[in-house]
């Protein structure tokens, strides 16, 4: 990237949540569809209406173990005067060659096996003494200990109707009928039936790759020891795990220093693997914020990010902006712990599932009775506080102070207190509205 040429534009004026938000999300479009196998495209949004090829099941078979048989064969069996019905054999699931079933005959069937031509019911094994001459069977013997049980005769003690444990074909869905609809959410039981209906694949708007780091000489990797000065990098590992369970695919580069050219090498990198770049530190107003000196420096083909100041607590300072050839997202956000996860979620997180095409980009939000007062929230700003939420209850509690360094507070606190900005106090028992986490 040229830093010679820039021209990154700064607004003076103060900019309210929505507003970011809404300038965020109107630059952003759901990335293009691809062709995925079903187990990768958990999650993903559906962009093409899908129809039952083959009726499902595709043919009549049997939902219980037991004897497949003519219904009047055993409409007068009773426990004191069993049907004795002759067994012509075994039909198992996936069953190709199939008996045919005449007056007086049955078929051993288990579960799932199809219905062989000439029958009506299926008898549960537990009505039938199992081919054994004795009395009601609890289960059938296997076939590899008792393979005389596949002939023979068997007793039936109770009637079974036409249809009887029978599932027939298409009635779970109908050849050509629609089984999904575009704009789905792809989850287990959706993958489920695409599976048996026997799509392999599936076109859907693919999970976006956010490339994720975080800026800073003094921060050091988790496992390796401080020097003076130092801290360990939390927020790369935070805001990638919250890319995560977002959905999006993520890539952890880890912190890098205060060094413009080396950050700029860092973006041009990571552009390849990105359809989404999230940076930590350096966007606010010192001599070594590096983030906002680099992107500032961007030439007019390179892209153009706003650093902008937001009415909120935490995460007053924001950058956004497209960069790169292919215009690429780029949120910058600040490097306070706190500050940097409330902002993803805000803003971070919203963006990834609007590249997904997901319906509905917003944690959801919810009023609860704060239990405990909040004494001080500054007037004009949106702030935006940990809580312990109890939705049993219906309350929620606020967690730590309201410093943006306070991570254990954060890991603690299932929710987020919406204190608005014409608001400068919250007496304890009060309604507010809060953002549920997870």
């Amino acid at each position: 990237m040229n830093h010679a040429t820039g021209r990154t534009r700064h607004q003076d004026r103060v900019w309210s949540v929505a507003e970011h938000l809404d300038d965020v999300l109107a630059k952003i479009a759901p990335l293009d569809p691809i062709e995925l196998q079903l187990l990768e495209a958990q999650g993903c949004v559906l962009v093409e209406d899908i129809t039952v090829p083959v009726a499902l099941p595709p043919f009549d078979n049997s939902s219980m173990d037991g004897y497949a048989v003519r219904a009047a064969d055993v409409a007068d069996a009773t426990e004191e005067a069993p049907v004795t019905l002759t067994v012509l054999g075994d039909v198992a699931a996936g069953s190709g060659a199939l008996p045919e079933i005449g007056p007086g005959q049955a078929a051993r069937i288990m579960t799932g096996a199809p219905l062989p031509a000439g029958a009506e019911a299926v008898v549960p094994v537990e009505w039938t003494d199992g081919g054994t001459g004795e009395g009601p069977a609890a289960s059938m013997r296997a076939h590899s200990a008792a393979p005389q049980d596949a002939a023979g005769e068997v007793r039936v003690h109770r009637p079974a109707a036409a249809g009887a444990h029978i599932r027939t074909r298409g009635s779970d869905a109908a050849e050509g009928e629609p089984a999904l609809q575009a704009g789905t959410v792809l989850g287990p039981s959706q993958i489920g039936l695409l599976a048996a209906i026997g799509r392999g694949t599936v076109k859907v708007c693919p999970r976006p790759r956010v490339v994720v780091l975080s800026t800073g000489s003094e921060l050091v990797q988790p496992g390796e020891a401080l020097g003076p000065g130092q801290i360990h990098d939390s927020n790369s590992f935070q805001l990638t795990a919250a890319a995560r369970a977002a959905g999006a695919i993520p890539y952890r580069v880890g912190a890098v220093a205060d060094d413009a050219d080396t950050l700029r090498s860092t973006l041009e990198d990571q552009l390849i693997r990105a359809d989404l770049l999230v940076t930590s530190g350096g966007v606010s107003v010192g001599a070594y914020d590096v983030v906002k000196e680099t992107l500032t420096a961007l030439s007019a083909d390179e892209g153009t990010v706003e650093f902008r100041t937001l009415a909120m607590q935490p995460g007053k300072p924001q950058g956004f902006g497209l960069i790169g050839p292919d215009r690429t997202p780029l949120l910058a956000l600040p490097g306070n712990p706190v500050s940097s996860y409330v902002s993803f979620e805000l803003f971070v997180r919203p963006a990834i599932r609007a590249l997904m095409g997901l319906p509905e980009v917003h944690r959801p939000v919810t009023p609860a009775r704060c239990t405990e007062a909040v004494a001080s929230s500054p007037k004009g700003k949106r702030q935006f506080l940990r809580g312990a939420y109890d939705p049993d209850a219906g309350t929620v509690t606020p967690v730590g102070g309201a410093g943006s360094h306070l991570i254990k507070a954060m890991a603690h606190a299932n929710a987020l207190i919406i204190v608005p900005e014409d608001t400068t106090e919250v007496a304890a028992g009060s309604d507010v509205d809060i953002v549920l986490l997870g």
